[in-house]
């Protein structure tokens, strides 16, 4: 099947690792050009490295999408290359640890809700102009199953997300026709987002009082996953390529959950 993304330039946020390393290996197998931006300088050009074994077209930037200026900055450099035009955005940067309601700081609060949120608002909002003049523009926002069923920890990280998908929702109808606006909510997905230290593997077994491994192992016995493992990087990326490309055309203002059965509800 034809994707139509052959030749497209596609930005990604929180590009270095994990989902956002993934997906852009995705869009690159299709024939896209990939535009990457991350704060960690070394996995960005690991990622270029593997990228270009592919032949594909990658531009990088270094950033920190917790600011309007980090933004701003990112986005232009990314995009430098090619004079500013765009044709997919996938907001994927974010960050989360586990923490009870009582513990969480305002200026923690402050810190998951400018990176997690505001920063796709800011790229979205940098962005749009240029979206509007291209044939078939999307938008792919990263969100997680903890926006439609959170949980007790962590709480700041399931309000960010479900901003997210807030922001989705009323994007998709603001701005079709022209452009689609989609989200992804990836469950458990075994990246460095729950494996560096300090992430969410890290805190939750501080959180639980055990070894990080055992403490994820108990957290999916809590959720019932029904497949019963996190799931992987390229799970989510294929989704997210797939409602990028023409095979979707008619699929806007959605949320796709990638997250093992997790969520019960009907809508």
């Amino acid at each position: 099947m034809d994707t139509g993304l052959e030749g497209k330039i596609v930005l990604i946020t929180g590009a270095a690792q994990g989902i956002g390393r993934a997906t852009a290996l995705g869009f690159a197998r299709e024939g896209a050009r990939v535009c990457l931006i991350d704060i960690d300088a070394n996995a960005l050009e690991e990622a270029q490295s593997e990228l270009r074994s592919l032949g594909t077209n990658v531009t990088l930037a270094q950033a920190d999408l917790s600011t309007s200026d980090g933004v701003k900055g990112g986005v232009d450099a990314a995009l430098k290359p090619y004079n500013g035009q765009v044709d997919i955005l996938v907001n994927n940067v974010g960050a989360g640890k586990v923490h009870t309601f009582e513990e969480l700081s305002d200026e923690e609060w402050d810190f998951t809700m400018n990176l997690n949120f505001m920063s796709y608002v800011r790229t979205c909002r940098h962005l749009l102009p240029v979206l509007r003049t291209r044939e078939k523009a999307v938008i792919i926002n990263n969100a997680s199953d903890l926006a439609r069923q959170p949980e007790p920890v962590p709480i700041d990280y399931s309000a960010s997300k479900a901003a997210v998908l807030a922001l989705t929702k009323g994007l998709a109808r603001a701005e079709a026709p022209r452009i689609r606006v989609n989200a992804v909510a990836p469950g458990p997905v075994w990246t460095p987002f729950w494996t560096k230290e300090g992430g969410f593997a890290d805190t939750m077994g501080k959180f639980h009082g055990m070894a990080p491994k055992d403490a994820v192992e108990h957290e999916l016995s809590l959720r019932q996953l029904p497949l019963n493992r996190l799931g992987q990087p390229d799970e989510v990326a294929n989704v997210i390529v797939f409602m990028a490309s023409d095979l979707a055309s008619f699929v806007t203002s959605a949320v796709w959950g990638v997250d093992g059965g997790s969520i019960r509800s009907l809508i």
